[in-house]
């Protein structure tokens, strides 16, 4: 029987890294001590009280709450639309936005829309395996960025410049995960007004937007027509398990990207739908999470340092840090099982993010409750090196 080219997509391995730390929460024993579990990007905030209350309202209505049209409700692209007004000072016509299944159902109706079969897609290293996952999987050819510290971990305009061929397209996040690193805005306008002119389809990941640390935000819709901008209400909205995102699309994909999401999804969720909407008169609760998570930041900042962990990508935006463990174990996913047998505390490996150099680097997020952040920095510090 034959098997398809799904086969070769390689694992999202931080999903694994889950199964595993939940076998173990599973296997707890009363009195045992607690699994930390900073393996995953999931705000422990939850769903904001308005955005519930949106929800229960609309179940108890007796609407049927059925299919919405394929970009959406019309009333959330709207809503969109005035965020991004109210944070870029940016218009886009409602027409140019889609709701999707979650930012990861917006990625392949980009590619698909964008790109066709063997064109190339470049993006910075360390980067969110998902991209190159799909890509993958869709007949496209990653092509990996090295990226240091020197570039704050992001790609350069001179980087594709030095390309024997210039790519197809280009993924940008900024805050970036795994390593929370962010352009300033003149140098993702340099890169934006760059892809334009060259022809090169830009995919600006800004899932993390509304979580930064002091540095200013901007928006690849500022800067190009071309650009296809995802967002998500899952990060600084705390929305994940409610599978809401959207794009911004440049006009000429836009019915490509309709004709993709209705045969893929039909449509997005009504009731996650209207609790997105609501969520976006929930600022006070929203910006409270970003305090915490800000709080957070500089504990385990603060305590991976004092552990010996000096080595650490620039924290700017986003809520997890990537580290360097070089010298305590023989590689990242050993070092990983090392913090889960003797520290009780789940992380993830590098090597999800960076196959030629993640074996010595790990991410921890810090969107945990701050008891356990506290705690796994008392756990740390006990940890031998």
């Amino acid at each position: 029987m034959k098997i398809g080219t799904g086969r070769a997509v390689p694992p999202f391995r931080v999903m694994e890294v889950i199964t595993e730390a939940n076998a173990r929460v599973q296997a707890r024993q009363p009195g045992e001590r607690k699994i930390l579990r900073l393996e995953v990007g999931q705000p422990g905030t939850g769903l904001p009280m308005g955005a519930r209350l949106a929800a229960e309202a609309a179940l108890r209505s007796g609407e049927p709450l059925g299919y919405t049209e394929a970009l959406g409700l019309p009333s959330l692209r709207e809503a969109i639309a005035a965020h991004i007004q109210s944070w870029y000072a940016t218009e886009v016509p409602v027409s140019r936005i889609a709701v999707t299944f979650g930012a990861s159902g917006a990625f392949p109706l980009a590619f698909l829309a964008a790109f066709d079969p063997g064109d190339t897609i470049a993006l910075a290293a360390p980067y969110y395996p998902p991209y190159v996952n799909i890509a993958t999987a869709l007949g496209l050819k990653p092509l990996i960025l090295p990226c240091g510290i020197e570039t704050g971990f992001q790609p350069t305009p001179a980087m594709l410049d030095a390309l024997e061929r210039k790519p197809d397209g280009l993924i940008l996040a900024s805050p970036a995960n795994p390593t929370g690193s962010m352009l300033a805005p003149d140098d993702l306008k340099a890169l934006a007004r760059y892809c334009h002119s060259n022809g090169i389809r830009l995919i600006s990941d800004e899932i993390y937007h509304g979580l930064t640390y002091g540095k200013p935000i901007a928006s690849a819709a500022q800067f190009s027509p071309s650009a296809i901008v995802i967002n998500s209400f899952s990060k600084y909205f705390s929305m994940t398990g409610w599978r809401v995102g959207w794009m911004v699309c440049p006009e000429e994909l836009v019915r490509p990207v309709e004709r993709l999401a209705a045969n893929f999804f039909v449509s997005p969720s009504y009731i996650s739908q209207v609790a997105a909407q609501a969520a976006f008169a929930c600022a006070p609760e929203l910006e409270a999470n970003r305090a915490r998570y800000a709080t957070a930041r500089q504990m385990l900042l603060t305590g991976l340092k004092a552990s010996g962990f000096s080595q650490i990508s620039p924290p700017d935006g986003a809520f997890y840090l990537y580290a360097s463990c070089a010298g305590r174990a023989a590689n990242s996913a050993a070092f990983c099982t090392r913090l889960l047998d003797e520290a009780d505390i789940a992380a993830t490996p590098g090597y999800d993010f960076d196959a030629k150099r993640g074996h010595d680097f790990f991410r921890m997020s810090y969107c945990a409750a701050l008891p356990d952040i506290e705690e796994a920095i008392f756990r740390l510090c006990r940890l031998q090196p």
